[in-house]
């Protein structure tokens, strides 16, 4: 969702190796100032692996990181999508339309597609897991109204053409990279490896700086496919990754093991915040797993989140639903 703030960063580009360059894009969240674009050479062209997101005169800062490094929105001959968030999809379709590039994605894209198609009812959505969670209606309503807004950060929808599934390869002057499903983050997440450099382009699902974020109400247990999802990743003994934000990083196996043992942690917290053998609900744990308090911008982060936190303890059997409306656990 956009702040609709003005960005204080500008686009930057620089080359990580040689015929591999970052694209800093800025963003509008407090706390998440930018995020990464890559270019991989590839004959003629590139390969553009994420796009940034839409807002005013994104597509310029977009143009500006591409020309720091010699290159310019003619030469992208893929587009090639990590995960179907608006921070990695955004500007898809200005891009195709001035470069006539092909779109990757994978075909789990409708925790996005399904919201431009009804962008009304991802409002509407957004309150009613809010109100699930504990949440009064009277104060989702009131919060709803202070960021809503008209733009959700991508530009003329989202049209793919080829999937990205497990296995499929996208071809580049380092050899190919290969698509490696990792849901979790998103329904719609993918990881792609070049075995011959050791390079990984992980999207969100590992970053620089260990942070946590899952799409809630899609999926079955989305942490516990996050967890799949960092095992499947370590098995490929990766050596170089090129994440959604931040910058490159080599310790693959300490982000790895952080990010296991921040969702260790923050499970745990919630279960400490249960002890009293009363049910809870998410909005009632979210200040006793994070230290703070709801507010209408860090709302729908951490509810969804914790929403997450609980259902994976559903299946894995530590609470059990007590409630629907709204919903509550305990511990079992």
């Amino acid at each position: 969702m956009s702040s609709g703030r003005a960005a204080k960063e500008l686009g930057r580009g620089e080359r990580v190796i040689p015929g591999v360059s970052r694209l800093r894009l800025p963003l509008p969240w407090p706390g998440i100032p930018h995020g990464n674009a890559w270019a991989v050479a590839a004959g003629d062209g590139v390969v553009l692996f994420d796009t940034g997101m839409h807002q005013p005169g994104s597509l310029a800062h977009l143009e500006r990181a591409l020309d720091m490094v010699h290159l310019r929105l003619e030469l992208v001959r893929h587009v090639v999508l990590t995960h179907a968030h608006v921070d990695h999809c955004g500007q898809t379709t200005p891009i195709v339309l001035r470069s006539g590039a092909e779109v990757w994605c994978h075909p789990a894209h409708e925790h996005l597609t399904k919201w431009l198609a009804r962008p009304d009812e991802y409002w509407e959505r957004r309150v009613e897991i809010a109100m699930q969670s504990g949440v009064p209606e009277s104060a989702v309503r009131a919060a709803s109204e202070l960021v809503r807004t008209d733009d959700i950060g991508i530009a003329g929808g989202l049209k793919v053409d080829h999937e990205l599934v497990d296995g499929v390869e996208i071809a580049t002057d380092f050899g190919p990279f290969v698509v490696v499903e990792t849901p979790g983050h998103a329904p719609s997440h993918v990881c792609l490896f070049n075995a011959e450099r050791r390079m990984l382009i992980s999207g969100d699902h590992l970053l620089g700086r260990v942070s946590l974020y899952f799409d809630y109400g899609y999926t079955p247990d989305p942490v516990g496919e996050f967890l799949h999802s960092l095992d499947r990743i370590e098995q490929l003994d990766a050596r170089l990754v090129l994440s959604g934000h931040g910058r490159t990083f080599t310790d693959v196996e300490g982000h790895i093991r952080a990010n296991r043992e921040l969702v260790a942690e923050r499970i745990s917290l919630a279960a400490s915040g249960m002890l009293d053998g009363e049910p809870h609900s998410a909005a009632e744990l979210v200040p006793r797993i994070f230290g703070v308090e709801l507010t209408p911008e860090n709302g729908s982060w951490l509810l969804g989140e914790t929403m997450c936190f609980l259902r994976h303890m559903e299946v894995t059997g530590r609470v059990e639903r007590v409630t629907e409306d709204p919903v509550t656990f305990r511990l079992t």
